[in-house]
Parts: structure tokens; sequence; C-alpha cells
């Protein structure tokens, strides 16, 4: 096992991924203390013995308090590469790595290696669950990875089944404000087909619980469902703004636990009830639902 680079020359599990180049594991691996911190209150705990979803929210409890980092995943000017970074978290990022390291768990104790966890990001993260090397290789928006992730069996999408509404929507923030993205300011020529993609989400469905009736619902989401909230901008347009992770709390309360900007708490923190979260924002709309499954 090769653990100096990531790309041509890394190896893990028996798996190769492969570009034109590499990037170093210090990139893409970051924190590596907590990691250990976490994986060793799992193995003291026998957290391998949680239900998956149950097993997230443990795991992003350890989280809570880690600063809010914008734009973590930018993290080179050419190569794509699955990545990790416990020492910032933004809201894809903290829900992504709980489930994934709550995935890892589902493994035999030898098999809980930042390597084993990487696999799981990308399984989670890029199209079909493979990084071709490529930026557009990634699922950008929340709408495309639901709709990724449900089609092959990683979660379902409860969002119509808890009584969703389709809502006029459009995912053009990426393309409006690429200057803020570090590949796409390196790579000008990602512009068109980065909005062909935007194209082909904004032309499929978008589903959400509108937040008038969350509060009703609340008794039907489980621990470790993945929260996506919808907002709506000034041209009555509605997409994904933000995720998190519902936790059922001791006395039954259902919770919204997320990675919160730096104007809000600027960490990651358990939130209020999710139905008042929702009201602390005007443009708020509604959520949209995933319940991981594997």
């Amino acid at each position: 096992m090769r653990k100096t680079v990531f790309g041509i020359s890394f190896f893990f599990m028996g798996l190769a991924w492969a570009s034109a180049d590499s990037l170093p594991f210090s990139t893409v691996f970051k924190g590596r203390d907590q990691f250990d911190r976490i994986v060793a209150k799992a193995k003291a705990g026998n957290w391998a013995a949680l239900p998956l979803g149950e097993r997230t929210v443990t795991i992003g409890k350890e989280m809570v308090g880690t600063r809010y980092k914008n734009y973590t995943l930018e993290i080179d000017n050419r190569i794509e590469a699955p990545s990790v970074n416990f020492l910032g978290l933004d809201c894809w990022t903290f829900f992504e790595t709980a489930l994934g390291m709550s995935r890892m768990m589902a493994e035999p104790p030898e098999n809980w290696t930042p390597e084993r966890l990487l696999h799981y990001v990308e399984l989670d993260r890029y199209r079909g669950g493979t990084c071709t090397g490529e930026y557009l290789s990634r699922l950008h928006y929340l709408e495309d990875w639901l709709a990724d992730n449900d089609r092959r069996g990683l979660v379902n999408d409860l969002t119509r089944s808890l009584g969703g509404v389709s809502v006029p929507h459009s995912a053009r923030e990426m393309t409006v404000g690429w200057r803020h993205y570090r590949y796409l300011a390196a790579n000008r020529s990602l512009l068109g087909p980065l909005g062909q993609m935007e194209a082909r989400v904004s032309s499929r469905p978008l589903y959400q619980i509108p937040k008038s009736r969350v509060a009703s619902i609340e008794g039907k989401l489980r621990s470790g469902d993945v929260i996506g909230i919808i907002s709506r901008d000034g041209r009555h347009l509605f997409s994904t703004s933000h995720v998190g992770l519902a936790l059922r709390q001791p006395d039954g309360s259902l919770h919204f636990m997320h990675a919160s900007a730096p104007h809000n708490y600027g960490r990651v923190v358990i939130d209020s009830t999710l139905s008042s979260y929702l009201y602390h924002f005007s443009t708020h709309s509604g959520i949209l639902v995933a319940r991981p499954i594997k």
C-alpha cells in the first residue's frame, strides 16, 4: 500500500485510482489526529453495532465545534480528487464525512483507515461513484447528488412521499459566481460544460416539503437523514442552498445538525428543531430529505 500521493501511484484496499498526475496525500487528507480520535472512540464504544443513521450522527457529534471553512473542496487548480478535511468543514463536507465514516465502520475495524474513508467519500461525492480526475465528475449540486445517489441505491429520496411538491428551480450558482471557485478561475474553458451540466440539473423537477409542513412530518424523520434546505430567490425560483443532518434528541425532538456559515455560528453546531430553524431565514422555503440505506 502506498500512501504518499493520490493519483497514478496511490493504492488502497486493493483498488487504484489513476490520473495523469497526482496530489500529495497531505493535500487530500487533513486532520489525521481528529480521525484517529473518532476511530478510537468508535472502537471503544462499539459504534459499529449502531444502525447506519445513528452511527452517522454519533460521528457527526464528534465534529461539533469544528470551524466552518468555505470552498473546502477546491484543493487544486487542475486535478479533482476525493478529499477529507477534519480541520475545516462546510455544510456538504460535514454530512458526507460523517456518512462516509459511518459506512466505513460497517467494515472490519482493520479497514478503518484514511484511505478507506476516501473511498467512501468518492462513492458519495462523484457521479456514478467514480472520480475521473475531472472537475465535472463531482456532483456539485445537492439535487444532482440526490438523484445520482438515489439511482445507485445509496439513499432513498423521501421528499415526495413526505408531501413534497414541485417548485420551479434554477441551478446557476456556479456559473454566476465562477470567480469564487479555484478550478473554474484557473480553467475558464470549464464554464461551457458547467453551464450544460447546470441546464441538465435545472431541467429535472425539484421537490420540496414546504417549511409550513415540516413540523407535521418531523416525527417521520430519523437521525442521520440528510436534510437539504431549499431557498427562494427574488425571481421566485428555487434552489438547494444548505444541507445538514437530522438528529433525534433524547426528549424526542428533531434537531438540525450542520456546519453553520461564519455569518451565523461559524462552526458545526446542533441547532434548534428543524421546523423552527427554517423560520430563522425568510428565504428558506422548504426541505428535501434523503435517507442513507447502505
